[in-house]
């Protein structure tokens, strides 16, 4: 087996260097698809576990000495749900087993966290709704077939935590591969301006999706776009006297004075959203600063996140019809650091805006990064952004993406793979590599039947960690 190289991170040029052409497009899909020699197609569709693969209830514990300790047990309770909600929840878990498979080492900008329930559909900067990958908390460089990997083993495992037949969890695989393969061919032929430029627009979308889900599509994409501050204040604010406030729902939206770590939150807000706005563009810096913080609380999202520091922030501009909602999220060191290596940024908060701004090419306004000094030994890194502002998440199997409207979605998310992948890597090799033939959807396909009954092993000896007491999951079930 090929090993595994460390990532090469893109660097400056040299001055001469900028004038010497880059190999060509016909050069890098040769160079690209001589690499089958060193890993054919067949070996990608072959799991092989580590010879000393890690316990992964010792990986869940190890990643909760981390997190705050109170939460634990919702994110636990959240993971019993399905193997699928299982597997969202453990990206550590398959880091190591991906780490421990053939690679082309053909470096992108990784996600990190790829799975069907990862996308959705967001608006840039002008206002515009387009459909693309929407987190990025494990995101490091590393080679492509990572991402493709849990992107197809995550829709068999969904399709069958859904009740769908093994026809279905082919097609999906077949559906995002295909798809994958079209879309990476496409980009390495695309001059680089207008690949910068390229989103996945609505009437995109709606190509994508046939007559009979049509109406479907058309009240999630009208509910996305009424997706603004004023619908979050009316949904997540109440009236306290003359002032408005953050509605208590704990445990999974509550107020603190202090942190876990028994440290004031307010100082350590103002120290925050100070590194914050200093780092910002000089324009979203004025604009961000005729804001004035009114109220903030502790939220609970997610199913990987549940236990690192997430927060919601309330501000009002000149008055409570001008309001706005940032989300606070804490950034901690990728999964996948331990076999990639550690991220270039010492901040993890640019770490997680630098690859989203990477693969998504459409952030919001106020996507910045910043970290909180605790003392000289203690720092947490973070970033911020707009809370739901034309934002919505693809739920799979809980009111959004069914068994009958899945095959739609499963080549959008081909394509917004391929599409983040082209803006960070060499798409021209990619494409040279993966061909146009049906030989990778079946080693994909092979992988993801493969990775599906290990992810179901490892669920089960979750199950009976957690019925043995050695994990302590919520009793309450709580909303995704």
């Amino acid at each position: 087996m090929p090993s595994q190289k460390k990532p090469q991170y893109a660097v400056l040029r040299s001055v001469e260097s900028f004038r010497d052409p880059r190999p060509s497009i016909k050069r890098r899909m040769a160079d690209g698809k001589a690499l089958r020699k060193v890993v054919s197609i067949a070996d990608q569709g072959i799991y092989t576990p580590p010879k000393n693969r890690i316990d992964p209830i010792q990986i869940l514990e190890a990643q909760a000495k981390q997190r705050i300790e109170s939460l634990i047990p919702i994110r636990y309770e959240r993971m019993l749900q399905s193997p699928f909600a299982f597997y969202r929840g453990g990206a550590a878990i398959m880091a190591q087993d991906l780490a421990n498979q053939p690679t082309t080492n053909i470096t992108v900008q990784l996600c990190g966290d790829m799975h069907v329930s990862n996308f959705g559909l967001f608006g840039t900067a002008e206002h515009r709704l387009v459909f693309g990958i929407n987190d990025f908390d494990e995101t490091l460089p590393g080679s492509w077939e990572w991402d493709i990997k849990r992107l197809v083993a995550s829709a068999l495992i969904a399709s069958d935590s859904m009740g769908g037949d093994k026809a279905l969890g082919k097609k999906l695989v077949y559906q995002i591969t295909s798809e994958y393969q079209k879309r990476i061919e496409q980009y390495a032929k695309m001059p680089y301006l207008d690949l910068a430029q390229e989103f996945i627009g609505e009437k995109d979308i709606r190509k994508h999706f046939s007559k009979e889900h049509q109406r479907k599509l058309d009240v999630y994409l009208k509910e996305t776009k009424g997706q603004g501050n004023i619908q979050v204040l009316e949904s997540l604010t109440t009236l306290v006297g003359k002032n408005r406030k953050i509605i208590n729902r704990p445990p999974l939206i509550e107020h603190f004075k202090k942190d876990a770590y028994g440290t004031p939150l307010l100082p350590l807000i103002d120290k925050a959203l100070l590194n914050y706005a200093s780092t910002l563009l000089a324009d979203r810096q004025i604009l961000f600063q005729r804001y004035s913080l009114k109220d903030f609380a502790r939220k609970v999202v997610g199913v990987g996140s549940v236990g690192t520091n997430c927060m919601v922030l309330y501000f009002e501009g000149d008055s409570g019809q001008d309001p706005l909602f940032l989300q606070y999220k804490e950034a901690q060191r990728s999964v996948l650091s331990p076999y990639l290596g550690e991220s270039i940024y010492r901040d993890m908060g640019q770490r997680v805006v630098a690859g989203q701004r990477l693969l998504q090419g459409a952030p919001d306004i106020f996507l910045n990064y910043g970290a909180v000094q605790y003392d000289i030994n203690k720092s947490q890194g973070f970033y911020l952004r707009q809370l739901r502002d034309m934002k919505g998440g693809i739920g799979v199997g809980s009111g959004g993406v069914t068994l009958k409207t899945f095959p739609d979605y499963a080549k959008l998310f081909g394509w917004a793979l391929a599409l983040g992948h082209a803006r960070s890597g060499d798409a021209a090799m990619i494409a040279g590599y993966c061909g146009q033939s049906d030989g990778l959807n079946e080693a994909l396909y092979a992988f993801a039947k493969s990775y599906a009954k290990q992810n179901m092993k490892d669920y089960e000896q979750f199950c009976k960690a957690v019925k043995s007491g050695k994990l302590k999951a919520a009793k309450k079930k709580t909303a995704l």
